[in-house]
């Protein structure tokens, strides 16, 4: 008889039962510990030697093998699960199931930053032998794939402000702005419309609470990586007005200061945003 799991990085859990519920909460069969997944998000469901998962309702979708699913979707061997920014695989076993486990324990290598079980004596990509005991994760939190955190959570915020959810909108921001940060001061350099996207939200969020320190965090991300904001970023510049027109003028003046000392002669689109940036300013 087929046993049916679900394996995530380098552990597995078996399906126990006629169905195995997924989510956030800890009294979720499986509980998946990211802010993109709802507290009950999906559930698996078995009928013999055939398997089904179905979304609970959750506010951003399960999908398979990369289709945002509706109703229930049967899964076979080898088929990607898609939770938030989370991805499961489902597989089909044939040998005597393991016990189930509710929750696992990974933790991450110091040296190459790979998560593995915390029973392993070392680090199973590049055999280094000295975790890092303050990022040992509970349940089935893991760094997410970047390129899906940006997507998802570009999404998720797009849907929030466009619906005046300020607060939502604001609780998922600083989730990016902090990898944004990390990443700039670790020294790497993110892709040009990465940063447009993320500050043009911030931006956004700025006018719809009249606040300027989302401004400010907007113009440190461009001068971080040198770089001139786009025409959209200063497109949603210009569109603030009220509290937040009004307390941005010293975030601009002084990144215009810097950009003249730093870039004098820099080519004629970023004089061309220069130009504007001087009017915000005034």
């Amino acid at each position: 008889m087929a046993r049916f799991r679900l394996r995530f990085l380098l552990q597995e859990f078996d399906i126990v039962g006629p169905e195995v519920i997924l989510g956030r909460s800890p009294e979720c069969n499986i509980t998946i510990e990211d802010p993109l997944v709802s507290r009950q998000h999906s559930r698996i469901r078995v009928d013999g030697d055939k398997a089904f998962v179905s979304d609970l309702g959750s506010r951003n979708g399960v999908r398979v093998n990369g289709r945002l699913i509706e109703g229930e979707c049967p899964v076979k061997d080898g088929d990607r699960i898609r939770l938030g920014t989370q991805e499961l695989v489902f597989s089909v076993a044939h040998r005597k199931a393991r016990e189930a486990r509710t929750t696992g324990y990974m933790r991450v290598c110091g040296s190459c930053s790979t998560p593995y079980p915390e029973q392993a004596p070392q680090c199973p990509h590049c055999g280094a032998s000295d975790p890092q005991d303050e990022d040992t994760i509970s349940g089935l939190l893991v760094a997410p794939k970047r390129s899906w955190t940006f997507q998802l959570l570009g999404e998720v915020i797009e849907r929030a402000l466009s619906s005046g959810r300020s607060s939502e909108a604001e609780r998922l921001l600083r989730r990016a702005a902090k990898e944004v940060d990390e990443r700039q001061v670790a020294g790497e350099l993110l892709a040009p419309d990465q940063i447009s996207t993320i500050t043009g939200f911030a931006i956004r969020l700025a006018g719809l609470e009249g606040r300027a320190d989302w401004v400010s965090w907007a113009l440190r991300v461009h001068r971080r990586q040198a770089i001139m904001p786009s025409s959209e970023v200063i497109d949603a510049l210009e569109a603030l007005d009220g509290e937040a027109a009004a307390a941005m003028s010293a975030s601009v003046e002084s990144f215009v200061a810097w950009w003249r000392d730093t870039s004098p002669d820099g080519p004629s689109g970023d004089l061309a945003g220069l130009s504007r940036l001087e009017k915000l300013k005034r």
